[in-house]
């Protein structure tokens, strides 16, 4: 249990801090892009409104992405799954708090799977506010 729950710490606090580093680039680039349409008054749902919006979104895709991926990468890495697909199934569903399929896992990282759940949660919580904070800054909604 002592092994899960360092494995579990330690992706805890590199997804936190990937998570830190990208919203803080997000965000500049959402300050950014706030001056950019106050100057050229950019509606909201004009072109250039619309695709912002969607880099936002996509930016915030590609940070939980690359953490699903830790997770996988160190359940392959740990032998609690047998193949990449694999892996990268579980943490999916997993991250998201989904959390079918413990079948899938060797039990003696169970745990790690259940700690990545909650870390999922807080993560996916922690964009949430920040998209919705963004877009309220920059009337968007």
């Amino acid at each position: 249990m002592i092994e899960e729950l360092l494995a579990a710490t330690g992706m805890v606090l590199v997804t936190v801090f990937i998570h830190a580093v990208g919203l803080v680039l997000l965000a500049r680039l959402t300050r950014y892009e706030a001056d950019e349409e106050k100057k050229l008054k950019i509606r909201p749902l004009s072109l250039a409104g619309v695709a912002f919006t969607m880099a936002v979104v996509l930016g915030l895709f590609v940070l939980h992405g690359i953490e699903i991926w830790l997770y996988a990468a160190l359940y392959l890495e740990l032998g609690a799954v047998e193949t990449l697909r694999l892996a990268v199934y579980f943490s999916t569903h997993t991250y998201a708090a989904i959390g079918f399929g413990d079948d899938l896992l060797d039990p003696r990282w169970r745990l790690l799977a259940a700690i990545e759940g909650i870390n999922g949660v807080i993560l996916l919580g922690w964009s949430t506010a920040f998209f919705v904070t963004t877009m309220r800054r920059l009337g968007h909604f």
